[in-house]
């Protein structure tokens, strides 16, 4: 059941706030900030990510995301987020809770991104610290998922860092810059503790 009813308009507010960053879904005034930020960051991110479509980096794109994100967010099947510091309001990355299962799951999947100059600082494990603690009291789910490929040492320790536990590897799981990858799987349960406290 969702905890959030919204119109088609993303909501404002934040959904997330930590001692040093906020998330909220994204808003059409955050076009600008994050086309600069994904189109320096291309590189960076291209190994880890399925191929971008050619009209990806468009306003019109970007619109039609932001809407997209806000009926998810509306309909409880995922909250797809931007991360924002806190002092300086810059955008730094995006996270989602996604492919909500509710029923006798109770479960969601993690998957986030970082600007390349933003990265190593200590931004996502701050970020998904504060989201899978509102997936386990804000949204009651028992279950938050995660998967990364084998070579991304980052993510890899990122999520062992915040107290996920590997349990398995799932072959040609994702296509990720156009090809099928295998994937480590790991998860963090609502009764897992995490580094820094409970959930």
């Amino acid at each position: 059941m969702a905890l959030f009813r919204f119109p088609s308009e993303p909501p404002s507010r934040p959904l997330i706030r930590t001692q040093n960053l906020y998330l909220r879904a994204p808003q059409a005034s955050d076009y600008s900030a994050w086309a600069v930020l994904r189109i320096e960051s291309r590189d960076f991110l291209t190994p880890w990510e399925p191929t971008w479509n050619e009209d990806d980096l468009t306003r019109t794109s970007f619109r039609l995301r932001a809407k997209r994100a806000a009926r998810e967010i509306a309909s409880d099947e995922a909250y797809s987020l931007f991360i924002f510091e806190a002092h300086t309001e810059a955008l730094l990355g995006g996270l989602t809770l996604g492919l909500i299962r509710r029923g006798v799951a109770q479960a969601c999947t993690l998957g986030y991104w970082m600007g390349k100059r933003h990265a190593g600082r200590g931004h996502m494990a701050e970020a998904v610290r504060g989201a899978v603690r509102f997936a386990f009291s804000e949204l009651a789910l028992h279950r938050v998922e995660a998967a990364c490929l084998p070579n991304n040492e980052p993510s890899r320790r990122l999520l062992e860092r915040v107290g996920f536990q590997h349990e398995g590897l799932a072959r040609a799981y994702l296509k990720i810059n156009g090809v099928w990858a295998d994937h480590l799987l790991y998860a963090l349960l609502s009764g897992d503790a995490l580094p820094g406290g409970k959930p």
